[in-house]
């Protein structure tokens, strides 16, 4: 079934409704098919995920008997729960016979006790394991196993990979490392929104996946193609979205995709011409949806946090935000107060450092910043 709204802003349907990033997917493309491992690096809601599934899909069209895995790990917090998500995501998908599937993992899969579900539509085997601390390696050990015994080429995308860095287990960069570069049958996308984590886990030589992946990362999707997928899809519905509307809905987003295909994706909703009256509209309807969650959000920072972060948001983009000039404009605290809390809120995703300089990380949460009172 076709979506009734074409500009998705979450999965990914086909080719139709995927804009643009034909560089990007042709690159992860010749990596993948060439044996290499990719690095993806780009901040949240760009479209990492996006073109991962779009290259997924455009993959099996050419090799439709090659396995494409997806997992995202942002929300584990251990080494064992990267192991059972990460059984969850490959036992039993590189069988497409059943029982040859409960063969093989009943073979390797031996620290712990699967469990086996089928799937009612395709009959398709489902594993879920509980792993005990004790045994956590040994089982990532035998899923390795399972995955470099199959006669089938695989490719499996880790999302917001950064995260293992954070599980207090030590040497789990190093622990996947020895399994990885050992299944000459499977190639991995390691996908990353914290740009300096992801850089110094590949790019410095002291870290174990040093130089093994070809890095590729995304910026904004081209203007015009934007422009060109989104009227085009607007006038198969009959209605018309002047291009100067559209540019003022990817110049308020600096074009970060996620943020524009929302809006564009409220617009197309409301069922008429989109005008700029309708734009400003969509983006307060969107808002307001949120600022219940923003008012909770901010109550977990300090009044110095949050004036910084209005501060931010009434600047729009902020170059030297330790500067005099900034500090003293918004009546913040010492330069050193600020460099403190700047830190945390990095750190914290709320804010997020460009090549041009410092923004709030969610662009909605901008909007809303810049109308609270100061």
């Amino acid at each position: 079934m076709k979506p009734n709204n074409p500009f998705l802003i979450a999965g990914y349907h086909s080719p139709e409704f995927f804009c643009d990033r034909k560089t990007e997917t042709a690159a992860m493309l010749d990596a993948l098919r060439n044996g290499r491992n990719v690095t993806l690096i780009a901040p949240r809601r760009m479209g990492k995920t996006g073109l991962i599934r779009h290259a997924f899909y455009n993959l099996k069209e050419i090799q439709p008997d090659v396995v494409t895995l997806y997992m995202d790990i942002y929300s584990t917090q251990s080494l064992g729960d990267f192991v059972r998500l990460f059984a969850n995501t490959v036992l039993g998908r590189l069988d497409t016979a059943p029982q040859k599937a409960l063969s093989r993992i009943a073979r390797f899969v031996r620290s712990c006790r699967p469990v086996f579900t089928f799937d009612e539509m395709t009959g398709a085997p489902q594993v879920t394991v509980d792993v005990s601390p004790a045994e956590e390696e040994a089982t990532l050990k035998e899923i390795f196993d399972y995955l470099g015994s199959s006669e089938k080429r695989c490719h499996i995308a880790i999302d917001e990979f950064q995260q293992i860095t954070e599980y207090p287990e030590k040497g789990v960069e190093a622990l996947l490392r020895s399994y990885i570069q050992f299944l000459p049958n499977v190639n991995f996308i390691f996908a990353g929104s914290k740009q300096h984590v992801m850089q110094e886990m590949f790019a410095s030589s002291k870290r174990p996946f040093y130089q093994s992946t070809q890095l590729l990362s995304i910026a904004t999707i081209d203007r015009d193609e934007y422009a060109d997928f989104a009227i085009g899809h607007f006038a198969d519905n009959k209605l018309r979205l002047p291009r100067e509307v559209f540019e003022a809905v990817y110049d308020k987003f600096d074009g970060h995709t996620w943020y524009v295909q929302n809006v564009l994706n409220r617009l197309y909703g409301f069922g008429r011409d989109a005008g700029m009256g309708l734009v400003d509209y969509a983006v307060r309807q969107v808002v307001a949806e949120q600022s219940y969650s923003y008012e909770g959000l901010l109550k977990a920072y300090s009044a110095g946090h949050v004036r910084l972060l209005k501060a931010i948001a009434r600047e729009g983009r902020v170059r030297e935000p330790l500067s005099g000039d900034f500090v003293g404009k918004y009546r913040l605290r010492a330069a050193s107060s600020v460099s403190a809390a700047l830190k945390k809120l990095v750190g914290n995703e709320l804010v997020y450092q460009t090549a041009e300089g410092y923004i709030i990380y969610d662009r909605f949460m901008g909007e809303w910043l810049r109308n609270q009172v100061f």
